[in-house]
């Protein structure tokens, strides 16, 4: 960075112990040196900030780019498994395309489909048993228990 050779090195060096003294060059080197470490963290600290705002600038632009693959592979499958329910059903792909988009909403209320830690693929769905739901009894409704008194005795 600097080109000081070593002969510019003990001229300066000379020029400070005649000019400064040497009583006082330690002081005035101390000082020099606080100064230059004061230099090199606001350095340090401007640094790191602009390197914080590359990485960040980074992230959102990976970011967006997997959105926008997300995206077109979530296309894509939608429409390779509306073309495969087209060919089961003997429609056309099209046709296949616009029945799946109605079938969103019922689908989307089925707490199977709502549930995210229980998605599963459609051919797993249909195979899948439903377990029977536990039928609600009326809060009115007679118990089989005996009454029983205030005390805890029958």
């Amino acid at each position: 960075m600097f080109d000081i050779a070593p002969s510019e090195l003990l001229l300066v060096v000379i020029v400070a112990i005649v000019v400064i003294g040497p009583k006082d060059l330690p002081l005035a080197l101390r000082t020099a040196g606080r100064w230059i470490g004061k230099m090199r963290r606001v350095s340090n600290h401007f640094k790191a900030g602009i390197e914080t705002m590359i990485r960040e600038a980074e992230l959102a632009d990976m970011e967006k780019k997997w959105q926008e693959q997300n995206a077109r592979i979530m296309a894509e499958s939608q429409a390779a498994s509306a073309a495969e329910m087209a060919a089961a059903a003997g429609q056309t792909p099209a046709d296949a395309a616009d029945q799946h988009l109605h079938m969103a909403g019922p689908v989307a209320a089925d707490p199977v489909v709502a549930d995210p830690g229980r998605l599963l693929p459609l051919e797993a769905r249909a195979e899948r048993p439903r377990s029977p739901q536990p039928e609600a009894v009326p809060s009115n409704a007679p118990s089989n228990r005996a009454p029983s008194n205030s005390d805890g005795t029958p």
